[in-house]
């Protein structure tokens, strides 16, 4: 059994992937004489979104992406945002749109993120994108999903033929996740069990996951004994709590019995704005072909 875990450092692993992406713009710049544009939208006064928002617009501007933020107040009705969306879906310097969640009350979440372009919806939230990925076929990776992939990926974690546990099944996590986990190829090729809240003795099944993905919203609801010795655990949970930021994975204790463990913060968050800006670049390079 590891004494401690080794730490899998998103931060270190996200800045890797804005060093290659920024010289992959600079090339699509100099190639197409455009350069990706990322929309976000900001509707209302969140913290935690306004949070998000400027260090997605930072990251942009690390790689030589353009960014633009449309804020809107939180009176905004549907109606208007939908509006600002179809004019940003026809906005041809516009490559990738960002909606941030979430949304004030009164607002159909799900209308809004149906009425993104397909091919400009960079979250990959569109049903014709989750059905893409379904189907093997991908234009986007989910930038949460795709981010834990290239974690496992470049940490050198050996997914194939592994036994994944995922706990949580999101559509915008948990669900999409699994299918990666389960896709052929790099990265793949794992044999994949999806847990959540009716799950009956939760801690059978994660004690069986050679990979454990946490992805349930709870303060640290997996603890050191439901964790098989020397498994790698992904930790996708961020949760206020007094003592700050925690996963949904008890962390001092998992670290004594994983192989290797993402922190939090410092894991995973970094990786989804990473994939976010690969997104971007994939659009704009499907857009302007």
């Amino acid at each position: 059994m590891p004494s401690s875990a080794q730490i899998i450092d998103g931060k270190q692993i996200a800045k890797q992937i804005r060093g290659e992406l920024a010289v992959e713009v600079v090339e699509f710049i100099q190639n197409n004489s455009v350069t990706p544009c990322l929309a976000a939208i900001l509707v209302g006064d969140d913290p935690a979104s306004e949070v998000y928002v400027r260090n997605k617009r930072k990251a942009c501007e690390h790689v030589g992406i353009d960014s633009q933020l449309h804020r809107l107040p939180v009176t905004t009705t549907q109606d208007e945002l939908l509006r600002l969306i179809a004019r940003l879906n026809k906005d041809e310097s516009v490559h990738g749109i960002l909606v941030q969640l979430p949304l004030p009350k009164g607002i159909d979440t799900d209308q809004v993120l149906l009425a993104v372009a397909p091919a400009k919806d960079v979250d990959a939230f569109h049903p014709t994108n989750v059905g893409r990925l379904v189907q093997g076929k991908p234009r986007f990776l989910p930038c949460t999903p795709h981010g834990v992939i290239q974690l496992l990926k470049r940490t050198g974690i050996e997914t194939s033929g592994k036994h994944a546990v995922v706990v949580g099944r999101s559509d915008i996590v948990g669900k999409p996740l699994a299918l990666l986990l389960a896709a052929r190829g790099n990265g793949g090729d794992a044999t994949v069990t999806v847990c959540h809240s009716r799950t009956k003795d939760l801690a059978s099944y994660t004690r069986q996951a050679d990979i454990l993905i946490a992805a349930i919203g709870k303060p640290e609801a997996i603890t050191g004994e439901m964790i098989k010795p020397g498994a790698v655990v992904i930790d996708v949970g961020v949760n206020r709590s007094d003592a700050g930021l925690v996963g949904d994975v008890e962390f001092a204790a998992a670290s004594q019995v994983a192989s290797y463990i993402t922190p939090v913060p410092g894991g995973v968050g970094p990786m989804t704005i990473a994939m976010l800006l690969v997104n971007t670049l994939t659009a704009a390079k499907a857009l302007e072909q």
